[in-house]
Protein backbone atom coordinates (compact mmCIF):
# COMPACT_ATOMS: atom_id res chain seq x y z
CA UNK A 1 0.00 0.00 0.00
CA UNK A 2 1.56 3.26 -1.11
CA UNK A 3 0.45 6.85 -1.00
CA UNK A 4 2.16 10.11 -1.88
CA UNK A 5 2.46 13.01 0.49
CA UNK A 6 -0.15 15.71 0.00
CA UNK A 7 2.09 18.33 -1.61
CA UNK A 8 3.51 15.87 -4.10
CA UNK A 9 0.03 14.56 -4.86
CA UNK A 10 -1.27 18.08 -5.50
CA UNK A 11 1.49 18.66 -8.01
CA UNK A 12 0.73 15.37 -9.75
CA UNK A 13 -2.99 16.15 -9.89
CA UNK A 14 -2.32 19.59 -11.35
CA UNK A 15 -0.27 17.94 -14.08
CA UNK A 16 -2.95 15.31 -14.63
CA UNK A 17 -5.68 17.91 -14.99
CA UNK A 18 -3.59 19.91 -17.42
CA UNK A 19 -3.01 16.74 -19.40
CA UNK A 20 -6.74 16.16 -19.73
CA UNK A 21 -7.08 19.31 -21.81
CA UNK A 22 -3.72 19.13 -23.59
CA UNK A 23 -4.00 15.54 -24.80
CA UNK A 24 -4.53 16.65 -28.38
CA UNK A 25 -0.86 17.49 -28.84
CA UNK A 26 0.27 14.12 -27.53
CA UNK A 27 -1.01 12.09 -30.47
CA UNK A 28 0.58 14.19 -33.18
CA UNK A 29 1.82 13.00 -35.58
CA UNK A 30 0.84 9.42 -34.82
CA UNK A 31 -2.51 9.77 -36.59
CA UNK A 32 -2.87 10.55 -40.28
CA UNK A 33 -5.73 10.78 -42.76
CA UNK A 34 -7.89 7.69 -43.29
CA UNK A 35 -10.83 6.44 -45.28
CA UNK A 36 -13.84 7.40 -43.15
CA UNK A 37 -15.49 10.74 -42.57
CA UNK A 38 -14.86 10.70 -38.85
CA UNK A 39 -16.23 14.19 -38.36
CA UNK A 40 -19.58 13.15 -39.80
CA UNK A 41 -19.60 10.08 -37.57
CA UNK A 42 -18.74 12.25 -34.57
CA UNK A 43 -21.57 14.69 -35.24
CA UNK A 44 -24.11 11.92 -35.70
CA UNK A 45 -22.96 10.06 -32.61
CA UNK A 46 -23.78 13.15 -30.53
CA UNK A 47 -27.13 13.67 -32.28
CA UNK A 48 -28.23 10.24 -31.08
CA UNK A 49 -28.12 11.47 -27.50
CA UNK A 50 -30.64 14.16 -28.43
CA UNK A 51 -32.98 11.41 -29.63
CA UNK A 52 -32.79 9.89 -26.14
CA UNK A 53 -33.85 13.02 -24.27
CA UNK A 54 -36.83 12.96 -21.98
CA UNK A 55 -38.75 16.02 -20.81
CA UNK A 56 -39.46 19.37 -22.45
CA UNK A 57 -37.22 19.53 -25.49
CA UNK A 58 -35.40 22.74 -26.38
CA UNK A 59 -36.09 24.50 -29.70
CA UNK A 60 -32.63 23.54 -31.00
CA UNK A 61 -33.17 19.80 -30.58
CA UNK A 62 -31.94 18.36 -33.88
CA UNK A 63 -34.08 15.21 -33.91
CA UNK A 64 -37.24 16.66 -35.39
CA UNK A 65 -39.41 13.56 -35.03
CA UNK A 66 -38.96 13.64 -31.25
CA UNK A 67 -41.32 15.64 -29.02
CA UNK A 68 -41.85 16.40 -25.37
CA UNK A 69 -42.33 13.36 -23.14
CA UNK A 70 -42.43 12.37 -19.49
CA UNK A 71 -43.64 15.82 -18.48
CA UNK A 72 -45.27 14.45 -15.34
CA UNK A 73 -42.31 12.34 -14.22
CA UNK A 74 -42.11 12.60 -10.44
CA UNK A 75 -45.69 13.71 -9.99
CA UNK A 76 -46.56 10.53 -8.08
CA UNK A 77 -44.28 11.78 -5.28
CA UNK A 78 -44.90 15.51 -5.80
CA UNK A 79 -41.39 16.07 -7.12
CA UNK A 80 -40.02 17.19 -10.47
CA UNK A 81 -38.12 14.37 -12.18
CA UNK A 82 -38.55 15.58 -15.74
CA UNK A 83 -35.61 15.49 -18.12
CA UNK A 84 -32.75 13.05 -18.34
CA UNK A 85 -32.29 10.25 -20.84
CA UNK A 86 -33.98 7.05 -21.88
CA UNK A 87 -31.15 4.56 -21.80
CA UNK A 88 -31.91 2.56 -24.92
CA UNK A 89 -34.95 1.53 -26.96
CA UNK A 90 -37.60 1.68 -24.24
CA UNK A 91 -39.08 4.51 -22.17
CA UNK A 92 -37.54 3.93 -18.73
CA UNK A 93 -34.98 6.21 -17.09
CA UNK A 94 -32.50 3.96 -15.24
CA UNK A 95 -30.23 5.74 -12.78
CA UNK A 96 -27.09 3.61 -13.01
CA UNK A 97 -26.49 3.66 -16.79
CA UNK A 98 -27.73 7.24 -17.01
CA UNK A 99 -25.19 8.41 -14.43
CA UNK A 100 -22.42 6.43 -16.16
CA UNK A 101 -23.36 8.11 -19.44
CA UNK A 102 -22.98 11.47 -17.72
CA UNK A 103 -19.63 10.57 -16.12
CA UNK A 104 -18.17 9.40 -19.41
CA UNK A 105 -19.51 12.45 -21.24
CA UNK A 106 -17.75 14.63 -18.67
CA UNK A 107 -14.51 12.67 -19.07
CA UNK A 108 -14.85 13.07 -22.84
CA UNK A 109 -15.28 16.83 -22.47
CA UNK A 110 -12.12 16.99 -20.33
CA UNK A 111 -9.87 14.56 -22.19
CA UNK A 112 -10.81 15.58 -25.74
CA UNK A 113 -11.48 19.27 -25.30
CA UNK A 114 -9.05 20.49 -28.01
CA UNK A 115 -10.43 18.03 -30.56
CA UNK A 116 -14.06 18.79 -29.76
CA UNK A 117 -13.43 22.52 -29.96
CA UNK A 118 -11.66 22.19 -33.31
CA UNK A 119 -14.48 20.01 -34.61
CA UNK A 120 -16.98 22.60 -33.32
CA UNK A 121 -18.74 19.97 -31.23
CA UNK A 122 -17.74 21.13 -27.73
CA UNK A 123 -20.99 23.03 -27.22
CA UNK A 124 -23.05 20.01 -28.23
CA UNK A 125 -21.17 17.75 -25.81
CA UNK A 126 -21.59 20.27 -23.00
CA UNK A 127 -25.32 20.53 -23.78
CA UNK A 128 -25.63 16.74 -23.68
CA UNK A 129 -23.76 16.67 -20.40
CA UNK A 130 -25.85 19.40 -18.80
CA UNK A 131 -29.06 17.70 -19.91
CA UNK A 132 -27.94 14.78 -17.77
CA UNK A 133 -26.63 16.73 -14.78
CA UNK A 134 -29.72 18.93 -14.58
CA UNK A 135 -31.82 15.80 -14.24
CA UNK A 136 -29.50 14.13 -11.74
CA UNK A 137 -29.56 17.24 -9.56
CA UNK A 138 -33.34 16.85 -9.36
CA UNK A 139 -32.88 13.20 -8.39
CA UNK A 140 -30.45 14.19 -5.62
CA UNK A 141 -32.38 17.19 -4.30
CA UNK A 142 -32.78 15.72 -0.80
CA UNK A 143 -29.97 14.56 1.50
CA UNK A 144 -29.52 10.83 2.02
CA UNK A 145 -32.05 10.07 -0.69
CA UNK A 146 -31.71 9.56 -4.42
CA UNK A 147 -34.36 8.90 -7.02
CA UNK A 148 -32.86 6.15 -9.17
CA UNK A 149 -35.48 5.15 -11.72
CA UNK A 150 -38.59 6.47 -13.42
CA UNK A 151 -40.89 3.93 -15.07
CA UNK A 152 -41.76 0.31 -14.43
CA UNK A 153 -39.87 -1.69 -17.10
CA UNK A 154 -42.25 -4.65 -16.93
CA UNK A 155 -45.26 -2.45 -17.65
CA UNK A 156 -43.30 -0.40 -20.16
CA UNK A 157 -42.40 -3.53 -22.11
CA UNK A 158 -46.06 -4.44 -22.53
CA UNK A 159 -46.60 -1.62 -25.02
CA UNK A 160 -44.58 -0.71 -28.12
CA UNK A 161 -45.14 3.02 -28.06
CA UNK A 162 -43.03 6.13 -28.50
CA UNK A 163 -42.35 8.06 -25.28
CA UNK A 164 -44.52 10.96 -26.40
CA UNK A 165 -47.57 8.66 -26.28
CA UNK A 166 -46.65 6.21 -23.52
CA UNK A 167 -49.44 5.03 -21.25
CA UNK A 168 -47.70 3.07 -18.48
CA UNK A 169 -47.60 4.70 -15.04
CA UNK A 170 -44.34 6.48 -14.29
CA UNK A 171 -43.48 4.46 -11.20
CA UNK A 172 -40.71 5.96 -9.06
CA UNK A 173 -37.84 4.15 -7.34
CA UNK A 174 -35.49 5.53 -4.71
CA UNK A 175 -32.62 4.64 -2.43
CA UNK A 176 -32.17 5.93 1.11
CA UNK A 177 -30.61 4.92 4.42
CA UNK A 178 -32.95 1.94 4.77
CA UNK A 179 -32.74 0.88 1.13
CA UNK A 180 -29.14 1.59 0.08
CA UNK A 181 -27.76 1.44 -3.42
CA UNK A 182 -24.04 2.04 -3.22
CA UNK A 183 -23.42 1.50 -6.94
CA UNK A 184 -25.93 4.13 -8.06
CA UNK A 185 -25.06 6.64 -5.34
CA UNK A 186 -21.34 6.38 -6.02
CA UNK A 187 -21.77 6.51 -9.80
CA UNK A 188 -23.93 9.62 -9.46
CA UNK A 189 -21.26 11.14 -7.21
CA UNK A 190 -18.68 10.41 -9.90
CA UNK A 191 -20.90 12.04 -12.52
CA UNK A 192 -21.30 15.19 -10.43
CA UNK A 193 -17.60 15.42 -9.58
CA UNK A 194 -16.45 14.93 -13.17
CA UNK A 195 -19.04 17.37 -14.52
CA UNK A 196 -18.09 19.97 -11.91
CA UNK A 197 -14.67 20.14 -13.58
CA UNK A 198 -16.21 20.67 -17.01
CA UNK A 199 -18.46 23.52 -15.83
CA UNK A 200 -15.93 25.45 -13.77
CA UNK A 201 -16.62 28.58 -15.81
CA UNK A 202 -20.09 28.53 -14.20
CA UNK A 203 -18.91 28.66 -10.61
CA UNK A 204 -22.33 28.42 -8.99
CA UNK A 205 -23.37 25.40 -11.03
CA UNK A 206 -20.00 23.71 -10.65
CA UNK A 207 -20.10 24.22 -6.88
CA UNK A 208 -23.59 22.75 -6.69
CA UNK A 209 -22.44 19.66 -8.59
CA UNK A 210 -19.36 19.21 -6.42
CA UNK A 211 -21.29 19.61 -3.18
CA UNK A 212 -23.76 16.95 -4.29
CA UNK A 213 -20.87 14.68 -5.27
CA UNK A 214 -19.38 14.94 -1.79
CA UNK A 215 -22.68 14.23 -0.06
CA UNK A 216 -23.52 11.28 -2.29
CA UNK A 217 -20.09 9.73 -1.88
CA UNK A 218 -20.40 9.99 1.88
CA UNK A 219 -23.85 8.43 1.66
CA UNK A 220 -22.59 5.66 -0.64
CA UNK A 221 -19.75 4.57 1.63
CA UNK A 222 -21.68 5.06 4.89
CA UNK A 223 -24.72 3.01 3.80
CA UNK A 224 -23.31 0.16 1.79
CA UNK A 225 -25.49 -2.32 -0.03
CA UNK A 226 -26.41 -3.24 -3.58
CA UNK A 227 -29.69 -2.04 -5.03
CA UNK A 228 -31.46 -4.73 -7.01
CA UNK A 229 -34.41 -2.65 -8.15
CA UNK A 230 -33.04 -2.27 -11.68
CA UNK A 231 -32.68 -6.04 -12.16
CA UNK A 232 -32.99 -7.93 -14.44
CA UNK A 233 -32.26 -5.02 -16.76
CA UNK A 234 -29.29 -3.42 -14.99
CA UNK A 235 -28.01 -5.80 -12.33
CA UNK A 236 -24.68 -4.83 -10.82
CA UNK A 237 -22.89 -8.15 -11.09
CA UNK A 238 -19.55 -6.60 -10.18
CA UNK A 239 -20.62 -5.19 -6.80
CA UNK A 240 -19.93 -1.66 -5.64
CA UNK A 241 -16.21 -1.52 -4.83
CA UNK A 242 -15.46 -0.30 -8.35
CA UNK A 243 -17.98 2.55 -8.07
CA UNK A 244 -16.55 3.63 -4.71
CA UNK A 245 -13.04 3.79 -6.17
CA UNK A 246 -14.36 5.52 -9.31
CA UNK A 247 -16.22 8.17 -7.30
CA UNK A 248 -13.29 8.79 -4.95
CA UNK A 249 -10.99 9.17 -7.96
CA UNK A 250 -13.15 11.84 -9.57
CA UNK A 251 -13.61 13.62 -6.26
CA UNK A 252 -9.87 13.66 -5.73
CA UNK A 253 -9.25 15.06 -9.20
CA UNK A 254 -11.97 17.67 -8.68
CA UNK A 255 -10.97 18.77 -5.16
CA UNK A 256 -7.29 17.77 -4.71
CA UNK A 257 -8.23 16.98 -1.11
CA UNK A 258 -6.09 14.51 0.81
CA UNK A 259 -9.29 13.04 2.26
CA UNK A 260 -10.01 11.30 -1.04
CA UNK A 261 -6.39 10.34 -1.66
CA UNK A 262 -6.35 8.66 1.74
CA UNK A 263 -9.57 6.81 0.95
CA UNK A 264 -8.11 5.59 -2.35
CA UNK A 265 -4.86 4.46 -0.71
CA UNK A 266 -6.18 2.99 2.53
CA UNK A 267 -9.83 1.95 2.08
CA UNK A 268 -10.68 1.47 -1.58
CA UNK A 269 -10.47 -1.92 -3.26
CA UNK A 270 -9.19 -2.34 -6.81
CA UNK A 271 -8.74 -5.30 -9.09
CA UNK A 272 -7.33 -6.11 -12.53
CA UNK A 273 -10.16 -6.84 -14.96
CA UNK A 274 -10.65 -7.00 -18.73
CA UNK A 275 -13.82 -4.88 -19.03
CA UNK A 276 -14.77 -1.21 -18.68
CA UNK A 277 -18.53 -0.66 -18.66
CA UNK A 278 -21.53 0.77 -16.80
CA UNK A 279 -21.16 -2.19 -14.42
CA UNK A 280 -17.39 -2.34 -14.02
CA UNK A 281 -15.37 0.86 -13.56
CA UNK A 282 -12.01 -0.40 -12.26
CA UNK A 283 -10.04 0.19 -15.49
CA UNK A 284 -11.35 3.74 -15.81
CA UNK A 285 -10.21 4.63 -12.31
CA UNK A 286 -6.90 2.83 -12.82
CA UNK A 287 -6.13 4.83 -15.97
CA UNK A 288 -6.99 8.09 -14.20
CA UNK A 289 -4.74 7.18 -11.25
CA UNK A 290 -1.98 5.49 -13.22
CA UNK A 291 0.52 8.33 -13.10
CA UNK A 292 0.34 8.54 -9.31
CA UNK A 293 2.59 6.21 -7.35
CA UNK A 294 -0.41 4.73 -5.57
CA UNK A 295 -2.15 1.45 -4.92
CA UNK A 296 -5.52 0.74 -3.38
CA UNK A 297 -6.00 -0.34 0.22
CA UNK A 298 -4.01 -3.51 0.79
CA UNK A 299 -3.07 -3.73 -2.87
CA UNK A 300 0.32 -5.00 -3.95
CA UNK A 301 0.02 -3.55 -7.47
CA UNK A 302 0.04 0.12 -8.39
CA UNK A 303 -2.79 1.53 -10.48
CA UNK A 304 -0.30 1.84 -13.36
CA UNK A 305 0.29 -1.91 -13.18
CA UNK A 306 -3.45 -2.59 -13.11
CA UNK A 307 -4.06 -0.25 -16.05
CA UNK A 308 -1.35 -2.15 -17.92
CA UNK A 309 -3.04 -5.42 -17.00
CA UNK A 310 -6.24 -4.20 -18.64
CA UNK A 311 -4.38 -3.50 -21.87
CA UNK A 312 -2.57 -6.84 -21.72
CA UNK A 313 -5.87 -8.68 -21.26
CA UNK A 314 -7.38 -7.03 -24.33
CA UNK A 315 -4.61 -6.95 -26.92
CA UNK A 316 -4.43 -10.21 -28.89
CA UNK A 317 -0.65 -10.03 -29.30
CA UNK A 318 0.25 -10.47 -25.64
CA UNK A 319 0.76 -13.61 -23.57
CA UNK A 320 -1.90 -12.38 -21.14
CA UNK A 321 -4.69 -11.97 -23.70
CA UNK A 322 -8.13 -12.85 -22.30
CA UNK A 323 -10.70 -11.01 -24.44
CA UNK A 324 -12.18 -12.77 -27.45
CA UNK A 325 -11.57 -11.04 -30.78
CA UNK A 326 -13.87 -11.99 -33.66
CA UNK A 327 -12.37 -13.21 -36.95
CA UNK A 328 -13.08 -9.71 -38.28
CA UNK A 329 -11.05 -8.14 -35.51
CA UNK A 330 -13.51 -6.64 -33.03
CA UNK A 331 -13.80 -7.21 -29.29
CA UNK A 332 -16.59 -9.58 -28.27
CA UNK A 333 -17.21 -10.01 -24.56
CA UNK A 334 -20.85 -11.05 -24.65
CA UNK A 335 -24.02 -10.74 -26.70
CA UNK A 336 -26.24 -7.83 -25.72
CA UNK A 337 -24.94 -4.36 -26.59
CA UNK A 338 -21.44 -5.75 -27.13
CA UNK A 339 -20.33 -2.56 -28.87
CA UNK A 340 -20.26 -0.85 -25.47
CA UNK A 341 -17.03 -2.77 -24.82
CA UNK A 342 -15.70 -1.75 -28.22
CA UNK A 343 -16.17 1.97 -27.66
CA UNK A 344 -15.14 1.87 -24.00
CA UNK A 345 -11.90 0.08 -24.84
CA UNK A 346 -11.14 2.46 -27.70
CA UNK A 347 -11.76 5.37 -25.33
CA UNK A 348 -9.47 4.06 -22.59
CA UNK A 349 -6.74 3.03 -25.02
CA UNK A 350 -6.52 6.53 -26.54
CA UNK A 351 -6.66 8.30 -23.18
CA UNK A 352 -4.04 5.95 -21.73
CA UNK A 353 -1.77 6.23 -24.77
CA UNK A 354 -1.85 10.03 -24.39
CA UNK A 355 -0.72 9.71 -20.79
CA UNK A 356 1.99 7.16 -21.60
CA UNK A 357 3.45 9.34 -24.34
CA UNK A 358 3.38 12.42 -22.16
CA UNK A 359 5.20 10.61 -19.35
CA UNK A 360 7.56 8.63 -21.58
CA UNK A 361 6.26 5.22 -20.49
CA UNK A 362 5.11 1.99 -22.09
CA UNK A 363 2.68 -0.75 -21.11
CA UNK A 364 4.37 -3.77 -19.57
CA UNK A 365 2.83 -7.19 -20.19
CA UNK A 366 5.16 -9.29 -18.10
CA UNK A 367 8.52 -8.59 -19.72
CA UNK A 368 6.95 -7.49 -23.00
CA UNK A 369 6.80 -3.71 -23.52
CA UNK A 370 3.85 -2.39 -25.54
CA UNK A 371 4.33 1.03 -27.09
CA UNK A 372 1.51 3.60 -26.83
CA UNK A 373 1.18 3.60 -30.61
CA UNK A 374 -0.07 0.02 -30.45
CA UNK A 375 -2.93 1.12 -28.19
CA UNK A 376 -3.95 3.78 -30.69
CA UNK A 377 -3.71 1.40 -33.60
CA UNK A 378 -6.02 -1.04 -31.81
CA UNK A 379 -8.44 1.75 -30.82
CA UNK A 380 -8.65 2.91 -34.43
CA UNK A 381 -9.22 -0.67 -35.60
CA UNK A 382 -12.15 -1.01 -33.21
CA UNK A 383 -13.79 2.25 -34.27
CA UNK A 384 -13.18 1.56 -37.96
CA UNK A 385 -14.89 -1.80 -37.58
CA UNK A 386 -18.03 -0.04 -36.36
CA UNK A 387 -17.88 2.42 -39.25
CA UNK A 388 -17.63 -0.27 -41.91
CA UNK A 389 -14.17 -1.88 -41.94
CA UNK A 390 -15.56 -5.33 -41.17
CA UNK A 391 -16.32 -8.57 -43.02
CA UNK A 392 -19.82 -7.32 -43.87
CA UNK A 393 -18.51 -4.06 -45.32
CA UNK A 394 -21.37 -2.38 -43.48
CA UNK A 395 -21.68 0.34 -40.90
CA UNK A 396 -23.11 -0.27 -37.42
CA UNK A 397 -23.94 3.44 -37.08
CA UNK A 398 -27.42 4.47 -38.22
CA UNK A 399 -27.32 7.06 -40.99
CA UNK A 400 -23.58 6.73 -41.54
CA UNK A 401 -21.59 4.84 -44.14
CA UNK A 402 -22.40 1.85 -46.28
CA UNK A 403 -25.47 -0.31 -45.66
CA UNK A 404 -26.16 1.32 -42.31
CA UNK A 405 -28.83 -0.27 -40.09
CA UNK A 406 -32.47 0.59 -40.72
CA UNK A 407 -34.24 -1.33 -37.95
CA UNK A 408 -32.77 -0.36 -34.59
CA UNK A 409 -34.71 -1.81 -31.67
CA UNK A 410 -36.18 1.52 -30.58
CA UNK A 411 -39.76 2.50 -29.86
CA UNK A 412 -39.52 6.13 -30.91
CA UNK A 413 -37.73 5.42 -34.17
CA UNK A 414 -39.93 2.49 -35.24
CA UNK A 415 -43.26 4.14 -34.45
CA UNK A 416 -44.67 6.88 -36.69
CA UNK A 417 -45.15 10.32 -35.23
CA UNK A 418 -48.59 10.33 -33.63
CA UNK A 419 -50.74 13.26 -32.50
CA UNK A 420 -50.38 14.31 -28.84
CA UNK A 421 -52.83 12.36 -26.71
CA UNK A 422 -53.25 9.62 -29.32
CA UNK A 423 -54.59 6.53 -27.56
CA UNK A 424 -52.32 3.66 -28.58
CA UNK A 425 -53.79 0.16 -28.46
CA UNK A 426 -50.99 -1.66 -26.65
CA UNK A 427 -52.34 -5.07 -27.64
CA UNK A 428 -51.97 -4.19 -31.31
CA UNK A 429 -48.85 -2.04 -31.04
CA UNK A 430 -46.34 -4.86 -31.44
CA UNK A 431 -48.04 -6.16 -34.56
CA UNK A 432 -48.27 -2.68 -36.07
CA UNK A 433 -44.82 -1.27 -35.35
CA UNK A 434 -42.51 -3.89 -33.83
CA UNK A 435 -43.01 -7.02 -35.93
CA UNK A 436 -43.09 -5.74 -39.56
CA UNK A 437 -39.88 -6.34 -41.49
CA UNK A 438 -39.42 -2.83 -42.84
CA UNK A 439 -37.15 0.15 -42.16
CA UNK A 440 -38.07 2.36 -39.25
CA UNK A 441 -40.09 5.41 -40.30
CA UNK A 442 -37.76 7.68 -38.31
CA UNK A 443 -33.99 7.55 -38.73
CA UNK A 444 -32.25 7.17 -35.37
CA UNK A 445 -29.25 9.12 -36.60
CA UNK A 446 -25.96 8.21 -34.98
CA UNK A 447 -27.22 5.25 -32.97
CA UNK A 448 -24.54 2.56 -32.68
CA UNK A 449 -26.08 -0.88 -32.81
CA UNK A 450 -25.33 -3.57 -30.25
CA UNK A 451 -23.15 -5.14 -32.91
CA UNK A 452 -22.42 -8.50 -34.46
CA UNK A 453 -22.09 -11.86 -32.80
CA UNK A 454 -18.77 -13.60 -32.18
CA UNK A 455 -18.69 -14.73 -35.82
CA UNK A 456 -19.18 -11.18 -37.18
CA UNK A 457 -22.74 -12.00 -38.19
CA UNK A 458 -25.49 -9.40 -37.85
CA UNK A 459 -29.17 -9.42 -38.76
CA UNK A 460 -30.74 -5.98 -39.05
CA UNK A 461 -34.09 -6.78 -37.44
CA UNK A 462 -35.53 -4.81 -34.54
CA UNK A 463 -36.66 -8.06 -32.90
CA UNK A 464 -32.98 -9.01 -32.71
CA UNK A 465 -32.60 -6.71 -29.70
CA UNK A 466 -29.30 -8.09 -28.37
CA UNK A 467 -27.67 -6.86 -31.57
CA UNK A 468 -29.85 -3.95 -32.75
CA UNK A 469 -30.64 -2.03 -29.57
CA UNK A 470 -28.55 1.13 -29.09
CA UNK A 471 -27.62 2.59 -25.69
CA UNK A 472 -26.52 6.02 -24.53
CA UNK A 473 -23.31 4.73 -22.96
CA UNK A 474 -22.18 3.12 -26.21
CA UNK A 475 -22.26 6.55 -27.81
CA UNK A 476 -20.93 8.57 -24.87
CA UNK A 477 -17.72 6.54 -25.06
CA UNK A 478 -17.51 6.73 -28.86
CA UNK A 479 -17.42 10.54 -28.99
CA UNK A 480 -13.85 10.90 -27.74
CA UNK A 481 -12.25 8.35 -30.07
CA UNK A 482 -14.14 9.76 -33.05
CA UNK A 483 -13.07 13.28 -32.14
CA UNK A 484 -9.45 12.12 -31.96
CA UNK A 485 -9.73 10.41 -35.33
CA UNK A 486 -11.50 13.38 -36.90
CA UNK A 487 -9.05 16.03 -35.73
CA UNK A 488 -5.74 14.32 -35.08
CA UNK A 489 -5.93 12.17 -38.20
CA UNK A 490 -7.06 8.70 -39.08
CA UNK A 491 -4.21 6.26 -39.65
CA UNK A 492 -1.63 5.30 -37.05
CA UNK A 493 1.73 5.33 -38.76
CA UNK A 494 4.20 4.89 -35.94
CA UNK A 495 5.93 1.53 -35.69
CA UNK A 496 5.92 -0.59 -32.59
Amino acid sequence: MRALKHGTMRAHVALALAALVLAGDALQPALAAGGFNYHDALTKTIIFLEAQRSGKLPPNNRVKWRGDSGLEDGKLANVDLTGGYYDAGDNVKYGLPLAFTVTTLAWTALAFKPELEKAKEMDHVNEALRWGTDYLLKCAARKKKLWVQVGDPNLDHQCWVRPENMKAPRTLYEIDEKTPGTEIAAETAAAFAAASMVFRNDQKYSRALLNKAKLLFLFAKSHQGSYDGECPFYCSYSGYNDELLWAATWLYLATKRQLYADYISHEAISSSVAEFSWDLKFPGAQVLLSEFNMSSGGGAQTFKTQADNFVCAVLPDTAFHQVFITPGGVIHLRDGANTQYVTSTAFLFIVYSDLLLRTGQTVLCGNQPIRPERLREFAKQQMDYLLGANPRGSSYVVGFGANSPTQPHHRGASTPVLPPGYDVNCGLSFGEWFAPDRPNPNELTGAIMGGPDKDDKFVDKRANSSYTEPCTYINSLAIGPLAALAVRGAQLVATH
